[in-house]
């Protein structure tokens, strides 16, 4: 049995207008493999839903939390369903705990661990298109969780590597992956393919087009996937499993991220085991670290700065100040106005001056570089968050990234 998963997102499925050209580019797809659909909430209602859950205290109970948001995938898939069937087509949504999508009890931030891929075969062979809630999934113990922002993206791939699907089909409000983000520099160009590689650290570093978990589960399990728009047709970019005719493409995109706080301990004894008596109770609490640096020793005391998600900042402090022991530090400084950027190409690793020549566009801009950390075939660069778009603009042309 040859499938096509189908994820729709937010603004996809945003009006019951919108609703209907799904309905229609589901039917289209029939006729190429039996289509296994994926939805969002319609766009803006997640939104509402936490608003009215901080109506009672900014920190709701956390499974309660889970419970109520989870409940605008529902109303999508039925209302999928139902155009579909309005065209002849027979449906039948399905929550994620239908499916069996068992993930861990960390609610927010639930990771998926298995689903029961049965229960969508047997939709099909019934003659149903499934329509899966997205960003959610249930505990072994029968709560409900959600995977955070973009986790349907993941829901859809992981359905995909489970059922063996012979594509993953991601429909979003853009036609597709591009150098950078259009609205920021306008001459942007979409690109066809880009590599899985280049794409995990793309979503990493801010590109928000596809979830990074999707992206890591695509790469893990071999899926293929496509990023294209709902709105208008088009091919999309193709994000393949190898590095495909991207040899002269030194630097593929540019990713920036805003909303950053940037944490230094400073003064910390110089002692074996600082980063990870500093990291390790950090990552216990399922915060993300990203850009570390730690300074040359002076005098047995050094400097040791990282970043993370602003969202993150005030669970930060509180763990560094609580259950971070035996680590002794002169002051906490904590700065939010920060942003990163980063460049991402596989063509780094044959090509060199990449780094002078981003670091000579910027200090000829007068943006001054806070941190930056390097991978083989990543440069992120932490700046202040007001020069954060110039910096992209700069950047873009300095690669000749435009069209």
């Amino acid at each position: 049995m040859e499938t096509i998963v189908l994820k729709f997102g937010g603004t996809s499925v945003g009006s019951t207008d919108r609703i209907s050209a799904v309905a229609n580019l589901i039917h289209a797809a029939s006729s190429e493999a039996f289509p296994v659909v994926v939805v969002s909430a319609m766009s803006g209602e997640t939104n509402r839903l936490i608003d009215l859950a901080q109506s009672f205290g900014a920190e709701p109970n956390k499974r309660e939390f889970d419970a109520l948001i989870s409940t605008g995938e529902k109303v999508s898939a039925s209302l999928v369903a139902i155009a579909l069937n309005h065209l002849g087509l027979k449906a039948k949504s399905l929550s994620a705990a239908q499916v069996g999508m068992k993930t861990t009890a960390q609610f927010s931030k639930a990771k998926i661990l298995e689903m029961d891929n049965e229960i969508i075969f047997q939709t099909i062979k019934d003659g149903y298109i499934p329509i899966v809630t997205g960003f959610q999934g249930i505990t072994d113990t029968g709560d409900i969780t959600t995977m955070g922002r973009g986790g349907s993206d993941t829901t859809a791939v992981a359905i995909a590597a489970s059922i063996k699907s012979k594509r993953c089909d991601i429909y979003t409000d853009v036609d597709g992956i591009y150098t950078t983000d259009p609205r920021i520099a306008p001459d942007a160009k979409k690109l066809d393919s880009i590599c899985m590689e280049e794409m995990l650290e793309l979503s990493g570093q801010g590109a928000k087009v596809i979830q990074i978990r999707a992206v890591e589960f695509a790469n893990k399990y071999k899926v293929l996937v496509r990023v294209l728009s709902s709105f208008k047709p088009g091919s999309g970019t193709l994000i393949l499993h190898e590095e495909n005719g991207m040899e002269d493409a030194v630097i593929t995109g540019i990713a920036s991220q805003t909303d950053q706080t940037k944490v230094t301990l400073h003064g910390v004894a110089d002692t074996p085991g600082i980063a990870s008596g500093i990291l390790s109770p950090i990552s216990d609490a399922g915060i993300d670290v990203d850009v570390i640096v730690q300074n040359v020793s002076v005098s047995n005391k050094t400097d040791f700065t990282f970043t993370v998600a602003t969202h993150d900042r005030a669970e930060v402090e509180t763990v560094l100040k609580e259950k971070m022991h035996g680590i002794l530090y002169d002051e906490l400084i904590i700065e939010e106005a920060i942003g990163k950027v980063s460049l991402v190409g596989v063509g780094m690793r044959s090509h060199a001056g990449i780094a002078s020549t981003a670091f000579n566009a910027l200090a000829d801009a007068g943006i001054n570089i806070q941190m930056i950390s390097t991978s083989e075939i990543k440069i992120t660069i932490v700046i202040a968050e007001t020069q954060l778009e110039e910096a992209v603009r700069i950047l873009h042309k300095a690669f000749n990234l435009g069209d």
